[in-house]
């Protein structure tokens, strides 16, 4: 089954709690969160505290923390207190394995997120270290981008290569173009405009578990 985690990019922000409960009674599985710090992508959104607070608010709700950063390796113990899990970017200049052990540490998942022109080949000695790999199906920055379908090879890849942990996939994601994301070997799609501006999220969301 196919784990649905709406990006609260695509969120109201004068009214986030209320768009939250509405994801959560919606039947979404994880929550997206796209920190960016306006370096490694030319967009700023949330912090930390951010991060704490829906925690806070939601403490049942996993929070699925994706940091678009230069330097993450500042902030990890931070963001820990409110994520279930955090993703870094395989193309910043920090110790990715020793980073990942420190995201473990903290007793959070590990994610590592691949931009589109970066092939998995980057990415294989991590492997181990990964509970997930996120693969941008746009350039990351920011919503409503078309879907790149070429991305697809890189998720075949890596179950060819015997990659066991989770698959992610974000970027221009449409009840559309799922059922190849899923033979593809997607498990967990991040979906923003799809979710935020569907008329029945609920219906959708049913309709996404049943793939």
């Amino acid at each position: 089954m196919i784990k649905v985690a709406p990006s609260i990019l695509a969120a109201d922000m004068l009214h986030l709690y209320d768009e939250i409960q509405k994801v959560v009674s919606a039947g979404c599985d994880l929550l997206h969160v796209d920190v960016m710090d306006g370096h490694f992508v030319p967009n700023l959104s949330y912090g930390p505290d951010m991060v704490r607070g829906i925690h806070a608010a939601f403490p049942e709700l996993k929070l699925d923390v994706h940091l678009m950063m230069d330097h993450p390796e500042e902030y990890i113990q931070r963001f820990a207190q409110g994520a279930w899990n955090i993703t870094v970017h395989e193309e910043i200049e920090a110790d990715l394995s020793e980073l990942l052990d420190r995201i473990h540490e903290c007793g959070v998942h590990t994610g590592i997120s691949l931009k589109p022109a970066t092939p998995v080949s980057r990415v294989v000695p991590l492997l181990s270290q990964a509970d997930m790999i996120l693969i941008m199906t746009v350039e990351p920055g920011f919503g409503g981008q078309s879907f790149q379908r070429e991305m697809l090879g890189k998720l075949r890849e890596l179950r060819r290569i015997g990659y066991q942990g989770l698959l992610e996939a974000d970027g221009g994601l449409t009840l559309n173009n799922l059922p190849d994301l899923k033979q593809a070997g997607l498990d967990v799609a991040v979906m923003g405009t799809a979710i935020y501006r569907s008329e029945h999220p609920a219906d959708d969301i049913r309709r996404i578990h049943s793939l």
